[in-house]
Order: structure tokens, then C-alpha cells, then sequence
């Protein structure tokens, strides 16, 4: 039987626990990580926000947002940063919904993110939640993760979890790791990553079992 979860945007929160729920478990240790060459990297989403400070607009460049970076693999790269290291907050700012035919483009900002909305507060308990299937053995508060390069198409870019390592595992098998009653193969995670205002920001994660 497949389940596909299409999470991380602010109205798909509530999805999200379910998600996590569905593979959080015991299970044995991961397998190693998959041969690949990583070009972006967050040892911390403090790190990752420092960077961005100072990248003024000048008219030659476009500054990237509170939470927005400049390469869709910097964005997923700090998002699994914050993830791990039960930084909701921070994951918000780097969360954002891409354009529909009824509403447009928007990103995480700061007032959305720090306010007392219930689908706020909904979304990062959920994300607390999705901590757990991310977290690699041993545990770790100060992640190394780190993102191979994808091609876009337009300012749309996916990223599946086995281009994602955490602490040199990749993160479909650290997920897998997590998980009870899912076998290797039958585990399908991508991350959709969208160019919002002139910033990368995570917009979806398709989880597909079955």
C-alpha cells in the first residue's frame, strides 16, 4: 500500500506529525552513506543565518530574505540543520508556499514565525516531531549536513534524501534507520525546494511509502 504526504507548507502542517508517526520506531542501525559528492553544507542554522547577514542589495544582487538562501541546496541543507537541532523557529524562516493559481508566492518571515497563529504552533510541533526520523546515530545537537547539487527547472528544485548527508549518512537511510515495519526500497523522501522573491526556501516534502 502506498501513502503519499505532501508537508511543510503552512496548510499541510497538520500532515506532518502524521508523517513522522508513520516512521519514528526501532529499528537497526543505518546503512552507510551513499558515494556522493555534497556542494552545500550548514554545520549549524545559526551558521547558515550569519551568512546571510550582510548580503546587501547593491542593484547588482539580489539580497536573500531572513530566511531565505541563495541555492535551493543551501535551503534544504540549513532546514534539516534546524530540523536536527530542534530549531522550529528557524525552520519556519527557511519554510515558504509557492505560487497558486488562487494566492501568491509567500515565505517564512519573522512575525509569522514568532507569532501565536495555531497553524504556526501547529506546524512546529510537528516539525519537533520530524526531529526524531532525522536525528542520525549517535545523536547530535550540532549537525554537519550537507546537500549534493540538483538541477533546477525554472526556480523549481528537488532534493531527494539520499542527496542529503547528516553527519556523512544519508538521510533516507537515517529516516529508514528510524523506522518499523519499512523496508529498504519501499522509502521515497524528496524535498521541493522554490525561489521565492530572489531566496531558495523549502515549499514541500513529498514522504512516500509503499
Amino acid at each position: 500500500m502506498s501513502h503519499r504526504k505532501r508537508t511543510v507548507g503552512w496548510i499541510a502542517g497538520g500532515t506532518l506529525a502524521v508523517m513522522a508517526a508513520g516512521v519514528t520506531g526501532c529499528s537497526g542501525d543505518s546503512d552507510p552513506a551513499a558515494d556522493k559528492e555534497p556542494t552545500a553544507s550548514s554545520s549549524s542554522a545559526a551558521d547558515a543565518e550569519n551568512a546571510n547577514k550582510g548580503k546587501q542589495k547593491d542593484g547588482s544582487s539580489a539580497q536573500p530574505s531572513a530566511g531565505g538562501r541563495s541555492t535551493a541546496e543551501e535551503a534544504v541543507a540549513a532546514w534539516v540543520t534546524a530540523v536536527i537541532k530542534g530549531e522550529p523557529k528557524q525552520a519556519c524562516l527557511l519554510m515558504g508556499e509557492p505560487a497558486t493559481d488562487s494566492s501568491p508566492a509567500r515565505a517564512g518571515t519573522a512575525e509569522r514565525c514568532n507569532s501565536d497563529d495555531p497553524e504556526v504552533r501547529q506546524m512546529q510541533d510537528n516539525l519537533g516531531e520530524m526531529r526524531t526520523s532525522f536525528m542520525p546515530k549517535p545523536p547530535t545537537d550540532n549537525p554537519k549536513v550537507e546537500v549534493a547539487s540538483v538541477q533546477p527547472t525554472g526556480d523549481k528544485a528537488v532534493v531527494p534524501a539520499e542527496k542529503v548527508t547528516v553527519e556523512g549518512k544519508t538521510l533516507d537511510k537515517i529516516i529508514l534507520s528510524h523506522s518499523t515495519g519499512v523496508e529498504e526500497g519501499q522509502l521515497d523522501v524528496n524535498m521541493e525546494s522554490t525561489k521565492i522573491d530572489d531566496a531558495w526556501y523549502v515549499t514541500n516534502l513529498d514522504f512516500n511509502i509503499g
